[in-house]
């Protein structure tokens, strides 16, 4: 084997690892087409790809032609991940801006090949074009570094890959380009060139994929956690997190539990349909008042929860009394007509200690006691008064 075969093929390598991180891309996007990022990130890849090739086979064989068709592919290349990039981190994309750029690109490479021709000038556009287009997506994105792990690695291999395209362009190629195609792809310009892209670029599309398989496993999560009907966390995961509070906090916080009166009757009467829009708006009055670090759930059936870890009994039991006002005052729309529905609360200050069985236990007794005492209404137990059983 030549040595111009085996630079033809040791040059292929990172775009060929590149495809293979595209066509992964492209098949997580054929199975979620909601994320449309997937679909950037895979014809990013895609068109990187296909600029290598045309660059390294030396095909169409006309220089210039051959320059202008790998240049565009390459900076299309660039803009799909950065539009990626930006959609995937909730950033506003302006596309005729990118359109410019594309256009831009072109026409300073087709001037400094037919007009003032010049390899520096190119390789400078295009590599400082490049990593300024990068740099300016990682400040966009600059909230990752506060965000998850994966989200984390993300925006700084993003940065590092971005910066690294101006020093390796000045220390590599200076200010006196290689005359020839045999002595641009002997250079050390050239070689590492195609160094930082097996490596970095490999590391981007890595960090990319880990990111969207990240994205994937919390939409999994989410659907998991989350009651079809009224959009709240559904019981598990209602409990899980509660527990999670009661075991990292001093002061664990207090539980309210909600039960819709005489729901059983509304169903008789108005139909199933008509208890699951009674139970879908009490879940949004319910929702109103919490905040982070609050949490609202449905607990099952007619039964909801809402826990509040930075109240005290005092400020639960004026939540809990508003939410009860806002249910009884609201037109509930039942076969047309404006029908009045009351719920019954029940408010349990957890004790330092307690678990969530213990919490729930004195906040469905409490509950239950308002409806003893005739519904639509709240009831509550100070803590010093509360039996330890």
């Amino acid at each position: 084997m030549d040595a111009s075969t085996v630079r033809v093929t040791l040059s292929l390598i990172g775009p060929a690892i590149l495809l293979i991180f595209g066509l992964a891309f492209f098949a997580t996007w054929r199975i979620d087409r909601r994320r449309t990022y997937l679909a950037m990130f895979a014809a990013g890849c895609g068109l990187f790809t296909l600029g290598a090739a045309v660059q390294v086979i030396y095909w169409p064989r006309d220089t210039g032609l051959n320059s202008m068709i790998s240049g565009t592919l390459y900076t299309a290349a660039v803009l799909m991940t950065v539009q990626g990039l930006l959609q995937r981190g909730g950033k506003p994309v302006i596309w005729e801006n990118h359109a410019l750029i594309l256009i831009f690109f072109a026409l300073a490479n087709w001037y400094f090949f037919y007009v003032d021709r010049s390899l520096l000038a190119r390789v400078y556009i295009q590599n400082f074009g490049y990593g300024a287009l990068l740099l300016g997506a990682a400040f966009r994105l600059r909230h990752l570094r506060k965000s998850q792990l994966v989200d984390q690695v993300l925006f700084w291999v993003l940065l590092i890959f971005a910066l690294q395209f101006f020093p390796r362009t000045l220390f590599t190629i200076g200010f006196a380009a290689p005359v020839g195609a045999q002595a641009v792809a002997d250079s050390v310009f050239w070689q590492s060139l195609q160094l930082s892209l097996a490596v970095l670029g490999t590391a981007l599309a890595l960090a990319m994929l880990a990111a969207c398989a990240s994205d994937v496993m919390e939409d999994l999560r989410r659907e998991r956690d989350t009651d079809g009907l009224s959009g709240m966390l559904n019981r598990r995961a209602f409990e899980e997190q509660v527990r999670n509070r009661l075991r990292s906090r001093d002061r664990p916080g207090v539980l309210i539990v909600c039960d819709v009166d005489h729901f059983k009757a509304i169903n008789d009467t108005w139909g199933h349909q008509a208890g699951d829009e009674v139970l879908q708006t009490v879940a949004e009055i319910l929702r109103t008042p919490i905040r982070h670090p609050g949490l609202s759930g449905r607990l099952g059936g007619e039964e909801f929860g809402v826990f509040l870890p930075d109240a005290d009994l005092i400020d639960a039991i004026a939540v809990a009394t508003r939410l009860r006002r806002a249910i009884a005052s609201h037109d509930f729309m039942l076969d047309g007509a404006p029908k009045r529905i009351t719920a019954s609360f029940g408010v349990a200050d957890a004790l330092v200690g307690d678990d969530w069985e213990a919490l729930y236990r004195h906040a469905d007794r409490l509950l239950y006691e308002s409806k003893r005492g005739g519904r639509n209404r709240v009831s509550s137990i100070m803590v010093e008064a509360r039996s330890p059983s």
